[in-house]
Protein backbone atom coordinates (compact mmCIF):
# COMPACT_ATOMS: atom_id res chain seq x y z
CA UNK A 1 0.00 0.00 0.00
CA UNK A 2 1.24 3.41 -0.99
CA UNK A 3 2.32 5.96 1.55
CA UNK A 4 -0.84 7.97 0.24
CA UNK A 5 -3.31 5.64 0.35
CA UNK A 6 -1.96 4.67 4.20
CA UNK A 7 -2.22 8.41 4.68
CA UNK A 8 -5.68 8.50 3.19
CA UNK A 9 -6.80 5.29 5.50
CA UNK A 10 -5.70 7.17 7.98
CA UNK A 11 -7.78 10.38 8.34
CA UNK A 12 -10.63 8.21 7.19
CA UNK A 13 -10.19 6.14 10.55
CA UNK A 14 -9.63 9.48 12.70
CA UNK A 15 -12.93 11.36 10.86
CA UNK A 16 -15.09 7.80 11.80
CA UNK A 17 -13.34 8.37 15.36
CA UNK A 18 -14.15 12.21 15.50
CA UNK A 19 -17.62 11.37 14.45
CA UNK A 20 -18.16 8.61 16.68
CA UNK A 21 -17.05 10.73 19.62
CA UNK A 22 -19.72 13.32 18.29
CA UNK A 23 -22.64 10.84 18.66
CA UNK A 24 -21.24 7.63 16.57
CA UNK A 25 -20.22 6.95 12.83
CA UNK A 26 -22.71 7.00 9.89
CA UNK A 27 -22.91 4.18 7.28
CA UNK A 28 -21.69 6.78 4.80
CA UNK A 29 -18.40 7.25 7.11
CA UNK A 30 -17.57 3.97 6.71
CA UNK A 31 -18.07 3.90 3.01
CA UNK A 32 -17.29 6.99 1.90
CA UNK A 33 -13.70 7.74 0.22
CA UNK A 34 -11.31 9.78 2.49
CA UNK A 35 -10.12 12.99 1.60
CA UNK A 36 -7.52 12.82 -0.93
CA UNK A 37 -7.93 9.19 -1.50
CA UNK A 38 -8.65 7.94 -5.10
CA UNK A 39 -10.44 5.10 -4.39
CA UNK A 40 -14.45 5.17 -3.99
CA UNK A 41 -16.70 3.20 -1.92
CA UNK A 42 -16.66 0.07 -4.35
CA UNK A 43 -13.26 -0.73 -4.01
CA UNK A 44 -13.07 -0.28 -0.46
CA UNK A 45 -16.57 -2.36 -0.13
CA UNK A 46 -14.29 -5.20 -1.74
CA UNK A 47 -11.30 -4.91 0.06
CA UNK A 48 -12.75 -4.99 3.44
CA UNK A 49 -14.93 -7.96 2.82
CA UNK A 50 -11.40 -9.81 0.82
CA UNK A 51 -9.90 -8.80 4.82
CA UNK A 52 -13.11 -10.67 6.41
CA UNK A 53 -12.28 -13.95 3.63
CA UNK A 54 -8.57 -13.67 4.84
CA UNK A 55 -9.25 -13.81 8.37
CA UNK A 56 -12.19 -15.93 8.13
CA UNK A 57 -10.05 -18.75 6.00
CA UNK A 58 -7.25 -18.49 8.92
CA UNK A 59 -9.74 -19.65 11.37
CA UNK A 60 -10.58 -22.59 9.92
CA UNK A 61 -7.01 -23.09 9.05
CA UNK A 62 -6.04 -23.12 12.92
CA UNK A 63 -9.33 -24.57 13.90
CA UNK A 64 -9.47 -27.70 10.95
CA UNK A 65 -12.10 -29.80 13.40
CA UNK A 66 -14.93 -27.56 11.58
CA UNK A 67 -14.01 -29.18 8.55
CA UNK A 68 -13.23 -32.39 9.99
CA UNK A 69 -16.89 -32.66 11.54
CA UNK A 70 -18.31 -31.41 8.33
CA UNK A 71 -16.54 -34.43 5.79
CA UNK A 72 -16.70 -37.25 8.29
CA UNK A 73 -20.50 -37.38 9.32
CA UNK A 74 -21.12 -37.54 5.39
CA UNK A 75 -18.31 -40.34 5.14
CA UNK A 76 -19.02 -42.32 8.01
CA UNK A 77 -22.89 -42.42 6.39
CA UNK A 78 -21.61 -43.17 3.13
CA UNK A 79 -20.19 -46.04 4.79
CA UNK A 80 -23.17 -47.12 6.95
CA UNK A 81 -26.05 -47.01 4.21
CA UNK A 82 -23.90 -48.00 1.59
CA UNK A 83 -21.87 -50.53 2.90
CA UNK A 84 -23.69 -51.76 5.66
CA UNK A 85 -27.57 -51.34 4.55
CA UNK A 86 -26.55 -51.10 0.99
CA UNK A 87 -27.42 -54.57 0.47
CA UNK A 88 -30.86 -53.81 1.65
CA UNK A 89 -31.94 -50.79 -0.25
CA UNK A 90 -33.59 -50.80 -3.21
CA UNK A 91 -34.13 -47.78 -5.78
CA UNK A 92 -37.18 -47.87 -7.54
CA UNK A 93 -36.82 -47.79 -11.08
CA UNK A 94 -33.67 -49.77 -10.55
CA UNK A 95 -30.15 -48.89 -10.00
CA UNK A 96 -27.31 -49.24 -7.66
CA UNK A 97 -27.48 -47.90 -4.33
CA UNK A 98 -24.03 -46.45 -3.82
CA UNK A 99 -24.69 -44.83 -7.06
CA UNK A 100 -28.38 -43.44 -6.04
CA UNK A 101 -26.78 -42.20 -2.29
CA UNK A 102 -23.51 -40.82 -3.37
CA UNK A 103 -24.86 -37.62 -4.48
CA UNK A 104 -27.42 -37.44 -1.36
CA UNK A 105 -24.10 -37.13 0.40
CA UNK A 106 -22.88 -34.42 -1.24
CA UNK A 107 -26.89 -32.15 -1.05
CA UNK A 108 -26.53 -33.36 3.21
CA UNK A 109 -23.12 -32.08 3.38
CA UNK A 110 -23.98 -28.70 1.49
CA UNK A 111 -26.81 -29.05 4.04
CA UNK A 112 -25.28 -28.99 7.22
CA UNK A 113 -22.82 -26.23 6.58
CA UNK A 114 -25.30 -23.74 7.78
CA UNK A 115 -24.64 -25.24 11.39
CA UNK A 116 -20.99 -24.36 11.20
CA UNK A 117 -22.03 -20.37 9.77
CA UNK A 118 -24.74 -20.06 12.60
CA UNK A 119 -22.08 -21.42 15.00
CA UNK A 120 -19.60 -18.76 13.66
CA UNK A 121 -21.40 -16.03 13.29
CA UNK A 122 -22.54 -16.63 17.29
CA UNK A 123 -18.71 -16.90 18.41
CA UNK A 124 -18.20 -14.22 17.41
CA UNK A 125 -21.54 -11.94 18.37
CA UNK A 126 -20.94 -12.84 21.67
CA UNK A 127 -17.71 -11.87 21.80
CA UNK A 128 -17.71 -8.84 20.63
CA UNK A 129 -15.76 -9.49 17.22
CA UNK A 130 -18.45 -8.28 15.31
CA UNK A 131 -19.14 -4.97 17.40
CA UNK A 132 -15.11 -4.61 17.15
CA UNK A 133 -15.40 -5.00 13.15
CA UNK A 134 -18.64 -2.28 13.30
CA UNK A 135 -16.39 0.29 14.67
CA UNK A 136 -13.86 0.48 12.44
CA UNK A 137 -13.77 2.15 9.45
CA UNK A 138 -15.43 -0.65 6.95
CA UNK A 139 -18.12 -0.88 4.74
CA UNK A 140 -21.18 -2.06 6.65
CA UNK A 141 -21.47 -4.86 4.43
CA UNK A 142 -18.40 -6.34 4.80
CA UNK A 143 -18.92 -7.97 7.79
CA UNK A 144 -21.92 -10.08 6.06
CA UNK A 145 -20.35 -10.51 2.34
CA UNK A 146 -16.89 -11.53 4.28
CA UNK A 147 -18.76 -14.12 6.37
CA UNK A 148 -20.94 -15.24 2.89
CA UNK A 149 -17.93 -15.69 0.73
CA UNK A 150 -15.54 -17.80 3.15
CA UNK A 151 -18.13 -20.56 3.39
CA UNK A 152 -18.44 -20.60 0.07
CA UNK A 153 -14.80 -20.76 -0.47
CA UNK A 154 -14.31 -23.26 2.27
CA UNK A 155 -17.84 -25.50 0.82
CA UNK A 156 -16.36 -25.43 -2.53
CA UNK A 157 -12.77 -27.37 -0.85
CA UNK A 158 -15.04 -29.60 1.07
CA UNK A 159 -17.19 -30.76 -1.64
CA UNK A 160 -14.02 -31.26 -3.83
CA UNK A 161 -12.84 -33.47 -1.15
CA UNK A 162 -15.80 -35.37 -0.69
CA UNK A 163 -15.87 -35.88 -4.29
CA UNK A 164 -12.27 -37.46 -4.51
CA UNK A 165 -13.63 -39.95 -1.33
CA UNK A 166 -16.11 -40.72 -3.66
CA UNK A 167 -13.99 -41.85 -6.42
CA UNK A 168 -11.93 -43.74 -4.20
CA UNK A 169 -14.84 -45.72 -3.28
CA UNK A 170 -15.64 -46.83 -6.81
CA UNK A 171 -18.29 -43.82 -8.10
CA UNK A 172 -18.64 -42.50 -11.74
CA UNK A 173 -19.79 -39.76 -12.63
CA UNK A 174 -20.58 -39.69 -16.53
CA UNK A 175 -19.09 -36.52 -17.69
CA UNK A 176 -17.02 -33.29 -16.74
CA UNK A 177 -20.13 -30.90 -17.90
CA UNK A 178 -22.23 -33.15 -15.38
CA UNK A 179 -20.13 -33.05 -12.72
CA UNK A 180 -19.74 -29.02 -13.34
CA UNK A 181 -23.70 -28.62 -13.05
CA UNK A 182 -24.05 -30.62 -10.01
CA UNK A 183 -21.36 -28.84 -8.33
CA UNK A 184 -23.24 -25.27 -9.61
CA UNK A 185 -26.41 -26.42 -7.87
CA UNK A 186 -24.88 -27.60 -4.64
CA UNK A 187 -22.96 -24.13 -4.40
CA UNK A 188 -26.48 -22.33 -5.20
CA UNK A 189 -27.76 -24.40 -2.49
CA UNK A 190 -25.34 -23.74 0.21
CA UNK A 191 -25.49 -19.83 -1.03
CA UNK A 192 -28.92 -19.91 0.46
CA UNK A 193 -28.88 -21.76 3.37
CA UNK A 194 -25.23 -19.22 4.60
CA UNK A 195 -27.82 -16.85 4.66
CA UNK A 196 -30.25 -18.78 7.19
CA UNK A 197 -27.13 -19.90 9.18
CA UNK A 198 -26.23 -16.20 9.40
CA UNK A 199 -29.71 -15.19 10.67
CA UNK A 200 -29.72 -17.77 13.07
CA UNK A 201 -26.46 -16.98 14.64
CA UNK A 202 -27.27 -13.61 15.14
CA UNK A 203 -30.70 -14.62 16.72
CA UNK A 204 -29.78 -17.50 19.09
CA UNK A 205 -27.62 -16.74 22.57
CA UNK A 206 -24.66 -18.29 22.05
CA UNK A 207 -22.60 -20.37 19.90
CA UNK A 208 -23.66 -23.41 22.09
CA UNK A 209 -27.83 -23.02 21.02
CA UNK A 210 -26.20 -22.80 17.15
CA UNK A 211 -24.74 -25.96 17.47
CA UNK A 212 -27.90 -27.47 19.01
CA UNK A 213 -29.22 -26.58 15.54
CA UNK A 214 -28.18 -29.89 14.82
CA UNK A 215 -31.80 -31.34 16.02
CA UNK A 216 -33.48 -29.28 13.19
CA UNK A 217 -30.51 -30.17 10.31
CA UNK A 218 -30.96 -33.70 10.88
CA UNK A 219 -34.58 -34.56 10.40
CA UNK A 220 -34.43 -32.08 7.22
CA UNK A 221 -31.48 -34.04 5.75
CA UNK A 222 -33.52 -37.35 6.68
CA UNK A 223 -37.40 -36.69 5.58
CA UNK A 224 -35.88 -36.41 1.95
CA UNK A 225 -34.56 -38.10 -0.78
CA UNK A 226 -30.79 -38.03 0.31
CA UNK A 227 -31.31 -41.52 1.43
CA UNK A 228 -34.58 -42.96 0.07
CA UNK A 229 -36.55 -42.37 -2.71
CA UNK A 230 -39.65 -40.61 -1.30
CA UNK A 231 -41.91 -43.45 -2.78
CA UNK A 232 -40.88 -45.77 -0.51
CA UNK A 233 -42.23 -43.65 2.74
CA UNK A 234 -45.69 -43.90 3.75
CA UNK A 235 -47.91 -41.37 1.04
CA UNK A 236 -47.94 -38.83 3.52
CA UNK A 237 -44.14 -38.95 4.25
CA UNK A 238 -43.31 -38.84 0.67
CA UNK A 239 -45.30 -35.91 -0.11
CA UNK A 240 -43.65 -34.12 2.56
CA UNK A 241 -39.76 -35.20 1.26
CA UNK A 242 -40.89 -34.81 -2.06
CA UNK A 243 -41.44 -31.43 -1.40
CA UNK A 244 -38.38 -30.64 0.85
CA UNK A 245 -36.18 -28.59 -0.99
CA UNK A 246 -33.05 -30.74 -0.54
CA UNK A 247 -34.58 -33.41 -2.33
CA UNK A 248 -34.85 -31.08 -5.48
CA UNK A 249 -30.93 -30.71 -5.45
CA UNK A 250 -30.86 -34.14 -4.80
CA UNK A 251 -33.03 -34.90 -7.76
CA UNK A 252 -30.90 -32.78 -10.24
CA UNK A 253 -27.60 -33.76 -9.12
CA UNK A 254 -28.47 -37.24 -9.98
CA UNK A 255 -29.64 -36.90 -12.94
CA UNK A 256 -26.49 -34.26 -13.91
CA UNK A 257 -24.13 -37.36 -12.16
CA UNK A 258 -25.94 -39.85 -14.33
CA UNK A 259 -26.98 -41.46 -11.06
CA UNK A 260 -30.35 -43.55 -10.42
CA UNK A 261 -33.09 -40.76 -9.91
CA UNK A 262 -35.34 -42.82 -7.82
CA UNK A 263 -37.72 -43.04 -10.40
CA UNK A 264 -40.79 -40.22 -8.73
CA UNK A 265 -43.43 -39.39 -11.06
CA UNK A 266 -44.95 -36.16 -8.78
CA UNK A 267 -44.39 -33.01 -10.62
CA UNK A 268 -42.16 -31.89 -7.93
CA UNK A 269 -39.83 -34.96 -8.85
CA UNK A 270 -40.11 -34.50 -12.56
CA UNK A 271 -38.89 -31.13 -12.32
CA UNK A 272 -36.23 -31.68 -9.73
CA UNK A 273 -33.54 -29.46 -12.02
CA UNK A 274 -36.01 -25.99 -12.26
CA UNK A 275 -37.09 -26.55 -8.47
CA UNK A 276 -33.16 -26.94 -7.66
CA UNK A 277 -32.70 -23.24 -8.45
CA UNK A 278 -36.79 -22.21 -7.75
CA UNK A 279 -35.69 -23.27 -3.76
CA UNK A 280 -32.26 -21.35 -3.13
CA UNK A 281 -33.43 -18.19 -4.74
CA UNK A 282 -36.91 -18.38 -2.64
CA UNK A 283 -35.00 -19.48 1.04
CA UNK A 284 -32.20 -16.06 -0.31
CA UNK A 285 -34.94 -13.80 -1.07
CA UNK A 286 -36.95 -14.96 2.69
CA UNK A 287 -33.15 -14.99 4.82
CA UNK A 288 -30.97 -12.52 3.28
CA UNK A 289 -33.19 -9.62 4.02
CA UNK A 290 -33.72 -10.98 7.60
CA UNK A 291 -30.19 -11.86 8.04
CA UNK A 292 -29.45 -8.10 6.78
CA UNK A 293 -31.96 -6.80 9.44
CA UNK A 294 -31.25 -8.44 12.31
CA UNK A 295 -27.06 -7.35 11.91
CA UNK A 296 -28.49 -3.59 11.43
CA UNK A 297 -30.67 -3.88 14.56
CA UNK A 298 -26.87 -4.90 16.79
CA UNK A 299 -26.24 -1.56 17.15
CA UNK A 300 -29.56 -0.53 18.23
Amino acid sequence: MSVTTKAAKATKAAGTAGAAGAGGATDDDRLGAAPGDSHGRLYWAVADSWNLVRQGLTHFRRQPAFIAWQLGFPIISVLLYGYVFGSAMVVPGGGDYRDFLMPGMFVMTMTFGFINTAVIVATQSTKGVIDRFRSMPMAPSAVVNGRGMTDLLVACAELAILMLTALAMGWRPDGPLGVLGAFGLLMLLRFALIWVGVWLGLLVPNPEAAGNLFAVAFPLTMISSIFVAPQLMPDWLGWVAAWNPVSSTAIAARELLGSPVGGGTSWIEQNGPLMAVVWPLVLTAIFLPLAVRRFQRLSR
